[in-house]
């Protein structure tokens, strides 16, 4: 095994995902430099699920309505985060994301701006004023582009385009560094690093309409499970409420909330604006409880509540799927967005250019003169590997972790908007935190038999007896977890998991055919333990939160438990590979950030039960 030919790359700083996350983290460790910093993409550059993020990025200026600051949209984010997210991580983005906004902007963000030349911010959902920072409704192009542009000018680092890793190389609880293969030429590649970082993004792929690209299968969560990291809140995972329903060529194609944030309408088939009926308790102080109020509101009147379409996202999705299941959902089974009963064609085309384009060309719908069909889409993942509050590293000596690939910032529910504000914000501390780390260690050499198991690893495809077609296999999966997940009981989860189990068996078995360059099936093989380990980190955290809360719906505890709405349930990899899951409480709320919250006190926070 060892005569394998292979390439040998050093790198002081190596970081693995080529999103926002991981250009801004590459960005900053390589202001040292003295250090190497690689930059591994599973993709072309640009390609990454940022580009998604088309409504904003979440910063409290204050621009639009000057009662917006960090205490409010540090509340908005830990109430959204139905008190279950990391209060000093939470703390740390609303202070931190303005600072990095204005930062893209001198680097060359051409932000959308007020009349008096300020930064322009828009409505979202969960955040009680205008504070999406964006450019029309393509704000993540515009962060990738800015970044990369960047990129270019750093000397010091090197990046290696549609590479995937196959196995983290650990030793000893510490991080040496990766082994993958570069997908045009089938080589095989040894990354000897001193600090890594993981920005590996998310797990739309385990579901069958998803927002997520290919690329999306799980692998840096599956990765760091197999090396001893430890994961938590995987059962968290936001399903956007308005991915595109109809036509299936674009099914799962996100639709901004941007649009909702404009004022559209969601509809049912009767015709109804159904969100009034779905407020939550705890939201209807914040919300319109009838059209009257909410078109003051989109008339511009600050003294009117938000229209209930700015719910936030898992309300929202959930509002949906109950108007489906009562029977007065779309032709599709969907729901009905409206934008051209409350906006004119040149509003629209102005503030929304990138949906009107996408629209027009992909489904040959104009919605500057119709409404189209729109449903839950798998989004994003609240979950992730836990890291230390301060310096974004994991469990491992070494290894750190940021972005959708981390988690601990979102809890329960992420805001929108929040997103891209974690990725500026995490992925420039965890490419700091990495960079100092590095200079105080030396190069390791990484034991042969690391090196012999990861090339048995990566070729295992190739083998005569592996025949399984991971592409069937990954159907079934999706369609599997769509169902069995999707508003999930004991019986729905206890089911999945054996079926998981068994696709684990399958999944070891996967193969492909033909030469190494160029060879899609070969990686599509390799993804299906990711693929399968991840649901089954998914599916064994659901089993152990018997209540629903935020992006975790299940249908026999229908209701948020105050007495667990603390508990933390972590993941690590057992010494037979099994997932061995334990309890931890959250760390207290600081007594500063108690007085913020007790300034909002009809929200509703429970700390162990007490208000």
């Amino acid at each position: 095994m060892s005569e394998e030919k292979l390439i040998h790359k050093e790198y002081d700083v190596l970081v693995i995902g080529a999103g926002g996350t991981g250009l801004r983290a590459a960005i900053a460790a390589a202001q040292d430099k003295e250090l190497k910093i690689g930059i591994i993409s599973k993709t072309l550059l640009g390609k990454a699920h940022t580009v998604m993020a088309e409504g904003g990025v979440a910063g409290s200026f204050g621009n639009v309505n000057p009662n917006d600051n960090w205490k409010v949209h540090f509340r908005d984010t830990f109430k959204g985060s139905y008190w279950h997210g990391n209060w000093r991580l939470a703390k740390i983005l609303v202070d931190e994301a303005p600072e990095r906004i204005l930062e893209l902007e001198r680097w060359g963000a051409v932000w959308d701006r007020t009349p008096e030349g300020k930064i322009l911010q828009r409505n979202f959902g969960g955040h009680a004023y205008p504070r999406l920072a964006h450019i029309g409704d393509r704000t993540g192009l515009e962060l990738i582009r800015t970044l990369e542009e960047h990129i270019i000018h750093e000397d010091n680092i090197d990046l290696n385009m549609e590479t995937t890793i196959t196995k983290l190389l650990v030793k000893d609880n510490k991080i040496l560094g990766a082994f993958g293969f570069d997908r045009v030429t089938g080589q095989l590649i040894v990354f000897k690093a001193k600090t890594v970082i993981m920005a590996t993004g998310g797990l739309g792929k385990l579901f069958t309409i998803t927002s997520n690209s290919w690329e999306g299968t799980g692998d840096g969560y599956s990765l760091a499970f197999e090396a001893g990291a430890e994961l938590i809140d995987m059962e968290f995972i936001q399903f956007h409420p308005t991915g595109m329903a109809y036509p299936p060529n674009v099914a799962g194609t996100l639709v901004t909330e941007g649009v909702r944030g404009e004022g559209a309408y969601l509809k049912n088939s009767e015709g109804e604006r159904f969100m009034f009926n779905y407020i939550p308790e705890k939201f209807s102080k914040d919300y319109a409880d009838t059209e009257e109020e909410a078109n003051r509101w989109l008339e511009g009147d600050e003294n009117a509540r938000k229209p209930p379409e700015l719910l936030t996202r898992d309300v929202v999705a959930a509002a949906i799927r109950s108007e489906v299941a009562a029977g007065r959902g779309s032709p599709h089974g969907a729901a009905w967005l409206d934008i051209a009963c409350v906006r004119d064609a040149d509003y629209i085309k102005k503030k929304l250019p990138s949906m009107y384009h996408q629209m027009k060309t992909l489904s040959k719908l104009d919605i500057t003169k119709e409404a189209f069909e729109v449903a839950p889409t798998a989004h994003h993942a609240m979950g992730g590997m836990r890291y230390k509050w301060d310096t974004n590293e994991t469990n491992i000596s070494g290894l750190y972790a940021a972005g959708e690939a981390a988690g601990g910032v979102h809890g329960g529910n992420r805001l929108g908007g929040n997103a891209l504000a974690d990725i500026i914000v995490f992925g420039k501390r965890a490419g700091d935190a990495a960079a100092i780390a590095a200079k105080t260690k030396s190069f390791e050499d990484i034991p042969q038999n690391l090196i012999d198991e990861a090339i048995e690893v990566t070729l295992a495809p190739f083998k005569e007896e592996n025949t399984e077609n991971p592409y069937l296999l990954h159907e079934e999966l999706r369609d599997m977890m769509t169902v069995e997940y999707g508003f999930s009981t004991e019986e729905s989860l206890t089911k999945a998991k054996k079926i998981l189990e068994e696709m684990k068996v399958r999944a070891s078995k996967c193969g492909t055919s033909g030469d190494r360059a160029y060879n899609p099936g070969w990686d599509q093989a390799l993804s299906m333990k990711h693929v399968v380990q991840v649901a089954l980190l998914t599916i064994e955290s659901s089993l152990m939160r018997k209540e629903s809360r935020g992006g975790h719906a299940r249908g026999d505890y229908l209701e948020t438990d105050t007495s667990i709405q603390d508990i933390l349930y972590v993941q690590k990899r057992g010494p037979n590979g099994e997932i061995v899951v334990h309890e931890e409480i959250l760390e207290p709320v600081s007594e500063e950030l108690l007085k913020v919250l007790a300034e909002f006190k009809d929200d509703g926070y429970q700390y162990h039960g007490k208000k």
